[in-house]
């Protein structure tokens, strides 16, 4: 197939490309580099199956040429961490749901075979079940958790009404080599990394008690491709790691001393996900444990040498939009 992946020089992408050229699928890498890292593709920089285009899924009349020939298209590109969101939400709506919409519309003009969306876990707020199902309500607690459901939304109402072969994957806490080293104050397991690296006190929020469904990015990639091999349109999948791991134990699992800082508002104390679904309608489950995960992690800590050192007043600073508007 000739695959189109936006958003292809980030997290995410960077690894589901690499996956789809292993499997002899040529790749159309679109990226417009504003959080994406071109190192991230160097690995397959001379795969002949490779081509990579810079382009902004905003402007829509740039975007177009790019999806002619194609048969699958995975959108991963989009705006994420929710600080960011709360201070910019229109900056937010014009990515991950302009951009989105764009996408559709190209993607339905030139008759694309497949279309996989990656939709977030965040969507469903502070869960009344665990592990959660994908009928647990919608409820976004912050604007990029909203932008993702609205940009799922068109999704599947696309599919719905226009016939577009498009179906939406639900991360939950994807982690792994490549996740961000710089920017906003974001995942943990970057946060902790860089700080081990300093040698100084890891900042765990509230007790640490909380628990999160860490998913190896390995096998989110993994769930990108059977959703594409997949017949299957107009619905949402959980792709989550099968478990769920306490912010105590990554710090267990990483070294180095403690410290506390502040419960945050609109935060769960559990994600968890129920992947019956995704098991049984597209054969797939993750492979990679979280003790194994948590190893390699180890291996590249390296890599967050230059990371943003997220100290608790650097946290208090940067999370302080945060308090001011979710805590309320």
């Amino acid at each position: 197939m000739k695959v189109l992946v936006t958003g292809a020089a980030g997290f995410i992408g960077s690894h589901l490309t690499g996956l789809l050229l292993q499997q002899c699928h040529e790749v159309v890498a679109l990226d417009d580099l504003s959080s994406g890292k071109l190192q991230n593709l160097a690995a397959y920089q001379h795969a002949p199956g490779l081509r990579f285009v810079q382009a902004d899924i905003r402007d829509r009349a740039s975007l177009m040429p790019h999806f002619a020939g194609i048969d699958w298209v995975m959108h991963l590109a989009g705006r994420s961490d929710i600080v960011p969101s709360i201070e910019q939400p229109d900056d937010y709506f014009d990515v991950n749901v302009t951009g989105t919409l764009n996408v559709l519309q190209a993607a339905r003009e030139h008759g694309i075979k497949r279309l996989v969306y990656a939709a977030s876990s965040s969507s469903y707020g502070i869960p009344d079940v665990y592990p959660t199902p994908e009928t647990a309500p919608i409820r976004p607690e912050y604007p990029y958790a909203l932008t993702k459901a609205m940009g799922e939304e068109l999704v599947l109402h696309w599919a719905k009404v226009y016939q577009l072969p498009a179906m939406s994957l639900r991360l939950f806490n994807v982690y792994g080599p490549r996740s961000r080293t710089s920017g906003a104050y974001g995942a943990v397991f970057g946060v902790f990394l860089a700080q081990r690296l300093k040698g100084v006190p890891l900042t765990i929020v509230g007790d640490g008690s909380q628990t999160r469904d860490f998913t190896f990015v390995t096998d989110v990639a993994s769930a990108f491709l059977a959703a594409a091999e997949s017949g299957i349109c107009g619905e949402a999948f959980n792709v989550g790691s099968g478990n769920h791991y306490s912010v105590n134990l990554l710090v267990d699992l990483i070294g180095g001393e403690r410290c506390y800082i502040p419960k945050r508002p609109g935060e769960p104390d559990c994600t968890f996900a129920d992947t019956a679904r995704i098991r049984a309608a597209l054969d797939w489950a993750p492979q990679v444990s979280f003790e194994q995960g948590g190893a390699i992690m180890k291996q590249c800590m390296e890599d967050w040498n230059d990371a943003p050192l997220w100290t608790p007043e650097r946290i208090a600073d940067a999370t302080r939009a945060w308090f001011d508007h979710l805590g309320q």
